[in-house]
């Protein structure tokens, strides 16, 4: 099998994708450090909050700018794998990392606030993710999509933005938003869970490669030459992705669509167990209160 570093540090590394993470960091710790006592309400930013941004955005550059990146371009296990922390683990990440009042100023703005709450109400957040996530799947979309730059970087970050209107009313800190019930939370994760669960038996349980973009050469090809350069590529003499594994393309499919459910289901599973212990928490709080306010009765004037 062939070493990713016939490709080159440029496509292994993409610098400039690593200038625009750094950027990106260095405009957040500006902003909530430097200049913050320029906006009404500012907090102290605390260190919970710059890790877990710093966090998500070295995950971001992990999963889109190091040889990882190429190497979903070579197996399509290792795509699924991006796509599920792109969707599933970098924007609850992202929005815990930024502060309250940062959301506030930011939601404060004409046309940005209404837009953000239109899409955040829960029925429409869902059915937005889980509809372009499937519909992104499906073998001729995902095809058009991988072998043009523009299409495959825009999908990307619309899949991003509608995963942060997912995520919202799980996680949000807003206190003038009205949040979800405990029960309410339970079943929102639930039919996350149920409505992401055809794409992936898509993948899965079909007998054939369903993607030319990966059993493909032409296909494969021109979706190389749009990551690594056209005269980089013709170069190399390359005849598909198999020259990098051992795998079927088969084998390759099937375990993407089950590596993608498996962090589907530990990532849900794990929020179903915060939110459950955390309404358990508060129904014992308010019981507690119940009998305290009986046991000690208001005086009667």
């Amino acid at each position: 099998m062939l070493s990713l570093d016939i490709f080159g540090f440029q496509a292994l590394w993409s610098p400039y994708f690593f200038i625009f993470i750094m950027a990106i960091i260095a405009a957040y710790f500006t902003l909530t450090v430097k200049i913050r006592h320029r906006f009404s309400g500012s907090e102290r930013l605390k260190v919970k909050q710059g890790f877990w941004f710093v966090f998500s955005i070295v995950l971001l550059y992990t999963i889109k700018g190091s040889p990882i990146d190429l190497l979903g371009h070579l197996l399509f296990y290792v795509h699924m794998i991006q796509m599920a922390i792109l969707v599933l683990i970098i924007p609850p990440l992202f929005i815990i990392g930024i502060p309250v009042w940062v959301w506030k100023s930011v939601l404060g703005i004409k046309g940005i606030g209404a837009v953000f709450k239109f899409f955040t109400k829960p029925l429409i957040a869902i059915v937005l993710f889980n509809g372009l996530f499937s519909f992104y799947h499906v073998p001729l979309i995902f095809d058009r999509v991988m072998q043009n730059g523009f299409l495959h970087a825009g999908y990307s970050i619309l899949l991003f933005f509608v995963a942060l209107f997912m995520w919202w009313p799980i996680i949000h800190q807003q206190p003038e938003e009205e949040k979800l019930s405990g029960l309410k939370k339970v079943g929102y994760v639930f039919a996350n869970g149920m409505l992401l669960t055809p794409a992936c038996a898509l993948i899965i349980f079909s007998s054939v490669p369903l993607y030319a973009t990966y059993s493909d050469p032409h296909f494969w090809g021109q979706m190389m030459r749009v990551c690594v350069g056209t005269a980089n590529f013709d170069s190399l003499n390359l005849s598909g992705p198999e020259v990098f594994s051992s795998m079927s393309l088969l084998e390759d499919q099937q375990l993407g669509g089950v590596i993608m459910k498996i962090i589907q289901e530990i990532i849900y599973g794990c929020v179903l167990g915060h939110v459950f212990f955390e309404w358990y928490r508060n129904d014992q709080a308010e019981s507690e209160q119940e009998m305290e306010h009986l046991m000690n009765p208001a005086p009667v004037e």
